[in-house]
């Protein structure tokens, strides 16, 4: 075996593989997109040529990738292979990880002392909003997962960012699969500034050699009696939904054609009646939503089994029953035809569908068969992962589950770090399956899975892609598909397939045309084109703290762009906070409206007034309030009235994130460009005796207006008010003990 021979690259460590050398060479010369099956080593390219730029440039490489586990993975693969400092052994400090777990004060350490970053984008995108490094001396950014860069995702600022800062720029984009649209793989490349694209597939003559055989089988299920009844029930209660539909007038689809896609057209006509302020659009959109949980139903009921849909119809019941629930919730489990169905599922004792006990049986014939082996099995939805995980162990077969962060119900998820730990623990061979979702597509390092059993088709290519990929790396692999006859999982297993080999087409066609041309970087303000490019890590603009929360946003982009001067911290009210005056929370259309029925809108509202002289409200979008929620214009209009007149918030509407960013920059402005002291309360040119006293009681902790006036009305005084005791103050009705102590309090406080 012939190894790579580099001087930062430990000898005999990396396989020599031409077609990987030749990507690296190709990648060194300009903004490269690299796309490899995930097996054939994207990452040992990338280590060639971060040791190349290392090498030959003064700088550091930074690593990008989408989870915690990536990140980490990226780190032992990069700490393993590479060597720095002319080919001595790298020192701890060389090699820097950041995540959310690490503090800003630690990152802004490390970056310092690091000549390798590995990070997740956000984290990195927030530290250069922040001001706390630049990204001047990067010579290589590696961004993995590359796909994903698209919309407001935090590789799209940070590639237009690294490409406008960085002193001698490199981009280096890798994936296994960028989708088979052309459309949405432009829009990647131009949101990277990629200029050259690089591919190989397994039938490549230079990648040939090094490509175990995958055997990929498909397994016909069929349903039992039992489901194919439910399935029945279902598909009534949808037919009944889409009639009255048609009776209001709506193009319907036919019930045995309703894909999402025929349900979002459907949605779309919705919407459009629900803007002419049309009566019979708010009944429509209840029976749209009834209609989205039954297909879901039915599709649990086809390709996941009983028990997802015993849980299923338990979580809408108990959203039926709840006070809180939605309309078509409540008007869906009332339904006679729903309850005999609920009342058929309590009496199924054990799963129904075939697929579980088929996967029970392959996995048990894959161990006897080769004990050592690595099974992964990927289902959907985390309620089959369950069913799975018992199934498997009832059979004496260890297995975990691998699951997302986010906990729902009663069902906790893992965080990254167990997450890490329980692929560690795969890897070395504790268990022997493991049941993941699709959290567990991208990027598992398991090199030793020797079958990968899809519990469904799925009909994203990307996801398809990555799922075989777990397979076949260092060893032969099998695929196996559970494919259940005459549902939505054959076609599935179509669509993915000529998605896949669209995709494939429309890559190499990629690979074989003249480089595209690199995207224009953003528009920057003159402020930051300066010679010193520093001057990009601490903008001259105005002051604005921003709430951590809010930089996912493009509004925090945008007013990076205008050069404000932007502070990262978690704000107890509002989005962002200009000087200590004004406060301001923002909220989208749909979000101020659903916060304004579901949520407490004016709690959050008042929390803010309360918390400053200046609140300010922006709500963001064209739309108009009423158009995006079943609420009566008087109501709206009555609720505007409350935060503007009652609450004293000033309230400003903006077309979209751009704008509101220019209207931030403004307001910022004005409040830094006041002259001489400010004064504390606004200006009024009268007030009574009587109105000044209420005015400097109600500044107290706690105190409003109301009672202002019932302390005055029973004290009599300011006087009277500051000597008493919060016994006494507690005695007036309407003051509690907690406004008592705090009026005292601040009275006998020292100042300093």
């Amino acid at each position: 075996m012939n190894y790579v021979s580099h001087p930062l690259i430990r000898p005999e460590s990396i396989e020599e593989r031409r077609y990987q050398l030749s990507i690296a060479l190709r990648a060194l010369d300009a903004n490269t997109m690299v796309v490899l099956p995930t097996g054939l080593g994207k990452t040992a390219v990338a280590l060639i040529v971060a040791a190349s730029r290392l090498y030959s440039h003064r700088g550091r490489v930074l690593v990008l990738a989408p989870t915690k586990p990536l990140v980490e993975q990226h780190l032992r693969f990069f700490k393993q292979f590479l060597l720095l400092r002319d080919g001595s052994e790298p020192e701890e400090a060389d090699f820097a990880m950041f995540t959310g777990d690490t503090s800003p004060e630690e990152r802004a350490r490390a970056w310092e002392a690091c000549r390798v970053c590995f990070a997740t984008p956000q984290v990195i995108k927030n530290d250069c909003l922040a001001g706390r490094y630049s990204l001047a001396d990067v010579v290589l950014l590696v961004v993995d997962e590359c796909h994903r860069a698209v919309g407001n995702y935090a590789y799209v600022f940070l590639a237009g960012h690294y490409c406008t800062v960085a002193k001698d720029p490199l981009l280096l984009a890798m994936t296994a699969s960028p989708g088979g649209d052309p459309a949405k793989v432009q829009e990647v490349c131009d949101n990277l500034h990629i200029e050259a694209v690089e591919t190989r597939v397994e039938t490549d003559p230079d990648v040939r050699p090094y490509i175990h055989e995958r055997e990929i089988q498909y397994v016909d299920v069929y349903l039992p009696e039992e489901l194919q009844s439910a399935i029945v029930v279902l598909r009534e209660l949808v037919e009944s939904r889409l009639a009255r539909l048609a009776k209001l007038n709506f193009r319907v689809p036919k019930p045995d054609k309703l894909s999402m896609k025929a349900l979002n057209a459907l949605n779309a006509q919705i919407q459009q009646r629900i803007r002419t302020r049309d009566p019979s659009a708010f009944i429509a959109a209840s029976l749209h939503a009834e209609c989205m949980k039954l297909r879901h139903a039915i599709s649990l009921a086809e390709t996941q089994g009983s028990e997802a849909l015993k849980l299923y119809l338990g979580r809408l019941g108990a959203e039926g029953a709840s006070s809180s629930g939605s309309k078509a919730s409540k008007r869906l489990v009332v339904d006679p035809a729903y309850r005999s169905l609920v009342e058929a599922a309590a009496g199924w004792k054990e799963e129904l569908h075939p697929k579980a006990s088929i996967v029970r049986e392959l996995v048990r014939a894959q161990l006897a068969a080769h004990p050592e082996s690595r099974i992964i099995v990927f289902a959907t939805y985390r309620d089959t992962v369950q069913t799975l995980v018992d199934t498997l162990t009832a059979a004496g077969i260890a297995c975990e589950r691998f699951v997302g962060q986010a906990s729902r119900d009663a069902e906790r998820g893992l965080s990254q770090k167990e997450q890490i730990a329980s692929l560690a623990r795969f890897r070395e061979g504790e268990f022997k399956c493991l049941i993941a979702t699709s959290v567990g597509e991208e990027g598992l390092d398991v090199p030793s899975t020797d079958m990968v059993i899809f519990y469904e088709a799925v009909p994203s290519e990307i996801r398809s892609i990555q799922r075989k990929g777990r397979t076949g790396r260092s060893g032969s692999g099998t695929i196996v598909v559970l494919v259940t006859k005459g549902t939505s999982d054959e076609t599935f297993r179509y669509v993915s397939q000529n998605r896949e080999r669209a995709m494939v087409t429309g890559i190499k066609e990629m690979s074989n045309s003249p480089p595209p041309a690199p995207a224009p970087a953003p528009s920057i303000p003159a402020v930051t084109r300066q010679a010193d490019i520093l001057s990009f890590a601490a903008p001259s603009g105005p002051a604005i703290t921003v709430d951590d929360r809010e930089t996912s946003s493009r509004v925090v982009e945008r007013l990076y762009e205008l050069g404000a001067s932007i502070a990262l911290e978690r704000l107890e009210v509002g989005d962002y906070a200009i000087g200590d005056r004004i406060i301001v929370e923002r909220k989208t259309v749909q979000d101020f409206m659903d916060t304004l029925v579901e949520r407490d809108l004016f709690g959050q509202i008042k929390a803010m007034a309360d918390a400053v002289l200046r609140p300010v409200l922006i709500i963001e979008g064209e739309d108009d309030l009423c158009s995006v929620r079943n609420i009566h214009p008087n109501a709206v209009r009555g609720t505007l009235a409350a935060i503007t007149v009652d609450m004293g918030v000033a309230l400003i509407r903006t077309r979209d994130a751009n704008d509101t960013a220019e209207t931030l920059y403004v307001l910022a402005q004005r409040e830094g460009s006041e002259r001489g002291e400010r004064k504390v309360h606004p200006k009024k040119s009268y007030r009574s005796v009587r109105e000044e006293q209420e005015y400097v009681l109600a500044a107290f902790p706690n105190v409003g207006l109301k009672s202002a006036r019932l302390l005055l009305e029973h004290f009599g005084s300011l006087k009277a008010i500051v000597d008493a005791e919060p016994e006494e103050l507690a005695a007036v009705h309407g003051i509690g003990e907690k406004t008592a102590r705090a009026i005292w309090d601040l009275a006998r406080r020292s100042y300093r």
